[in-house]
């Protein structure tokens, strides 16, 4: 949970209410679009949130040093879903439950200090520290370090597009849009 802003230790409600008077003044989280209601209609809806908008990326920004790929990854699709049904008035759900077991099982990591700059409705990353950072500079480097032998790339790679290979070995194209009818007379059958 947020616990500062600007150094200053305050109550989650004071937050809220200084960043919605920071980011307001920015234009941060101001939303003019045409939604589609959960009845199949649409509707034009106008909303201002600078407080929440500004915490949401700042957490994300957060998430995005502690957390690995995957795991991450995979929280921005669950995050899809749970505002879904959070949108349509689902919340006491079974699928909702086991959501937030799921981001709850993150969220362990996710501590640290995010410096931002607001700019005309934009959020600019300034800096972003946590004692649970995976980032180390030290072992994110592509010289002649000891941490990293550029020799292993080659086969990773090899394997990494080895479907990509196959593919354009069956004269397959790109998109999947354009798949040419199988000719089943090539294979043998046991």
């Amino acid at each position: 949970n947020p616990v500062a802003v600007n150094n200053e230790k305050l109550s989650p409600a004071k937050i809220i209410e200084v960043l919605n008077a920071i980011g307001g003044v920015y234009g941060i989280g101001r939303v003019d679009l045409v939604e589609n209601r959960l009845v199949g209609m649409k509707s034009h809806g106008v909303y201002e949130t600078p407080g929440g908008t500004i915490l949401v990326y700042a957490h994300r920004e957060l998430e995005s040093l502690v957390l690995d790929r995957e795991t991450l990854y995979f929280k921005q699709i669950v995050s899809l879903k749970y505002a879904e049904l959070t949108y349509d008035g689902l919340w006491f759900t079974p699928l909702h439950e086991a959501m937030d077991a799921f981001v709850n099982s993150t969220q362990g990591p996710v501590t640290g200090t995010v410096r931002l700059k607001l700019y005309k409705g934009n959020i600019i990353s300034a800096g972003c520290k946590s004692p649970f950072s995976l980032y180390r500079e030290d072992f994110a480097t592509f010289g002649q370090e000891d941490v990293y032998d550029q020799s292993h790339a080659e086969g990773f790679i090899r394997l990494f597009g080895l479907s990509l290979k196959v593919r354009a070995l069956n004269g397959l194209p790109v998109s999947g849009l354009d798949m040419p009818k199988p000719d089943y007379s090539r294979f043998k059958r046991d």
